[in-house]
């Protein structure tokens, strides 16, 4: 039987790189000899044209299947989505910009069908990103594989060949709050990997600034692992016992040299150390509580507002 392979491409305001996108994605499955393709968009809420060029594009080719999503709801929620919906025998997240060459497609499908479950696509080269976002990326990666069970591979992104197995377990997860780099990872099956160097964007501009890359890792470490208030109890008993040993020498200087009244800068100090190291313990078990707090609503991960090309 020929293998169906689901592409799933997630789009958020991406109206510059849709045309570039379909021209060379579309000749490059044709090409691929002996597969049956599908192109899954899933449409995040975009608020330009976007949605109008890939409604278009699925009325031009049946293979295109367009999900509308009711607003914006990430990029995790879009992807979460497109998987839902593949049907192929193999799936592949992609973006829209092209940074991840599609050249490379026909080779990931070569090591799935010598067995591999995932195929995962490593940048090797990440020199078309700014040496901020590398050396934050890279600090994430070993901090995060540092605190948690699950390993999460450096330098690999969403794109990725999944058998239809791997799908499978991702639909079982119940999270609503996805951190797909994690689940991925947590899922495990037979992994190869394939080494490529990453482009400069095909058009547009990434969508994901500074402060949202924060709170995407924020969510890598609180999905993952308890360690970081682990981390605060183990601070905490320091602290209890450096109190403890000041205490004791207090006492023993009261003794010997009398009380003398102390300078009020130490004082200070120790206060707004504690009293800081206090509000970041309570601030971390806010944002694990308040995941508990989205987790308990049991709201859907995201809401169709139609499909296209169905």
């Amino acid at each position: 039987m020929i293998p169906l392979i689901s592409l799933v491409v997630p789009c958020y305001n991406e109206s510059e790189a849709i045309a570039p996108f379909a021209a060379t994605i579309i000749p490059l499955l044709e090409a691929i000899p002996e597969t049956q393709w599908e192109i899954i968009c899933v449409d995040d809420g975009s608020k330009d044209d976007t949605l109008a060029q890939l409604i278009a594009l699925s009325q031009r080719d049946p293979r295109v299947r367009v999900i509308e999503l009711s607003r914006n709801f990430g990029k995790e929620a879009a992807m979460t989505a497109g998987l839902d919906a593949a049907r192929g025998d193999a799936v592949i997240p992609f973006d829209a910009d092209m940074q991840d060459p599609p050249e490379l497609i026909p080779e990931m499908l070569a090591a799935w069908r010598a067995g591999a479950e995932v195929v995962l696509a490593r940048r090797v080269d990440r020199s078309t990103d700014s040496a901020m976002k590398r050396q934050t990326a890279l600090a994430f990666y070993k901090l995060h594989n540092a605190l948690s069970h699950t390993k999460i591979p450096e330098n690999v992104g969403d794109f990725r060949l999944m058998d239809r197995v791997v799908v499978e377990a991702l639909k079982t997860l119940p999270e609503r709050q996805r951190f797909m780099k994690g689940l991925f990872a947590w899922v495990g099956f037979r992994t190869v990997t394939i080494d490529y160097v990453r482009r400069p964007r095909s058009a547009g501009q990434s969508k994901f600034s500074g402060f949202k890359l924060w709170n995407f890792a924020l969510e890598g470490f609180t999905s993952f692992s308890t360690a970081p208030l682990k981390i605060w109890t183990y601070l905490g008993i320091a602290g209890a016992l450096l109190a403890l040993l000041y205490g004791v020498l207090i006492l023993l200087r009261t003794l010997l040299l009398g009380n003398p009244v102390p300078g009020y800068a130490s004082l200070f100090v120790a206060i707004t150390f504690f009293g800081s190291v206090q509000l970041i313990s309570i601030g971390l078990l806010g944002e694990y509580i308040g995941r508990i707090y989205m987790e308990a609503k049991q709201r859907p991960t995201y809401i169709i507002r139609k499909r296209h090309g169905d």
